[in-house]
């Protein structure tokens, strides 16, 4: 598993694996090894790494919390955007170009997916290369949809939900891609891609795209991010198969 926090602080500091690598006297190799295979360095060279990035070395190795549940926690939120709309979208292409086992949606139409980030091809490719694909759309005719609809001014909202199973209609039927229709009322938006997730949480009267969104990433022992999990799966129990 890629150490996702580690290639942040080095992408946001300008660095690369190799100057990082100069800096510390150690082989290229051996920090993209901590970056992509997810190895943590002796603790000596944690202090320096820590030190030379400015960052508290439990931040980019949060395993090392493992004795502190309420710590371990804390450790899987990597960032907080006030708002959907702030979330740089290389970010969400990242998360969907290095997912390889899991990509799973939880949303009511989520339709910025398949206009702006080419969703549709995402599912068509990571199912070709054996990841499963759940995703869960909101029921066009539910009162759970139309109540929101009127809850945020968005009039659009049930049509939205049905434009987005139309995009995805065509890649409904690949192997390991199962699409699912939910009546349940949406507290947060869920986009979990392998052991990150995008948690896009709801307020009363706001749009979707205007609320915060934490990035998690799943750690050994954590709470958060099984947790959200556990809420997927209990819409996913009472979904439906699509139909178009």
């Amino acid at each position: 598993m890629s150490n996702l926090r580690l290639r942040g602080t080095l992408a946001a500091r300008g660095l690369t694996n190799h100057a990082l690598a100069e800096t510390l006297k150690v082989s290229t190799k051996t920090v993209e090894r901590w970056v992509t295979q997810g190895r943590i360095p002796h603790p000596g060279m944690r202090l320096k790494v820590a030190a030379e990035l400015e960052r508290d070395e439990t931040y980019l190795w949060p395993e090392l919390l493992a004795g502190s549940r309420a710590n371990v926690s804390m450790s899987e939120v990597v960032q907080i955007w006030p708002t959907r709309s702030e979330v740089p979208h290389e970010i969400w292409r990242a998360l969907m170009r290095q997912a390889s086992r899991n990509i799973e949606v939880l949303v009511y139409a989520g339709g910025f997916l398949v206009e702006s980030l080419d969703f549709v091809n995402v599912v068509r490719l990571k199912s070709e290369m054996g990841a499963e694909v759940r995703i869960l759309l909101g029921d066009s005719g539910c009162e759970a949809v139309r109540q929101r609809a009127r809850e945020e001014g968005l009039p659009s909202l049930p049509q939205r939900c049905r434009s987005t199973l139309e995009y995805l209609w065509e890649v409904h039927d690949l192997a390991r891609v199962d699409i699912r229709i939910h009546q349940t009322p949406l507290y947060n938006s869920i986009y979990r891609f392998d052991d990150s997730m995008l948690l896009n949480t709801h307020s009363y009267g706001a749009y979707a795209a205007k609320s915060p969104v934490q990035h998690l990433q799943h750690v050994p022992n954590g709470k958060l991010f099984d947790y959200y999990q556990e809420s997927f799966e209990a819409v996913w129990a009472v979904a439906r198969p699509a139909v178009l």
